[in-house]
C-alpha cells in the first residue's frame, strides 16, 4: 500500500515516537531541500535536511542559513544573487 505524503510522515513520525510535522514545517524543509539542490547537485538536498535536523537549530534558521550560503556561492545573474 503506497502512501501519499501526508500519510507517509505521519505514518514515519509514529514509528519514530515522534510528533507530527506540520504543513509549514514540510513546506519549510522542502525549500531548504530546494536551494541546496539548485545551489549545488540534487544530491545535496536530502543531507542538508538531515544536518539541519542534526544541528539543533530551527527549520527556518537552517533555511536562512542556506540561503545566505547560496548569495555567497551565487554566480552575477544566478536565482541566488545576492544584488
Amino acid at each position: 500500500m503506497a502512501l501519499d505524503t501526508r500519510g507517509w510522515l505521519d505514518r514515519y513520525t509514529a514509528a519514530l515516537g515522534s510528533p507530527p510535522i506540520t504543513d509549514e514545517d514540510v513546506e519549510t524543509l522542502l525549500a531548504l531541500a530546494g536551494v541546496a539542490a539548485h545551489a549545488s547537485e540534487r544530491k545535496a538536498a536530502p543531507v542538508t535536511c538531515y544536518l539541519a535536523a542534526r544541528s539543533g537549530v530551527s527549520i527556518v534558521e537552517a533555511l536562512a542559513a542556506a540561503e545566505r550560503l547560496a548569495d555567497e556561492l551565487a554566480e552575477p545573474g544566478d536565482p541566488h544573487d545576492a544584488d
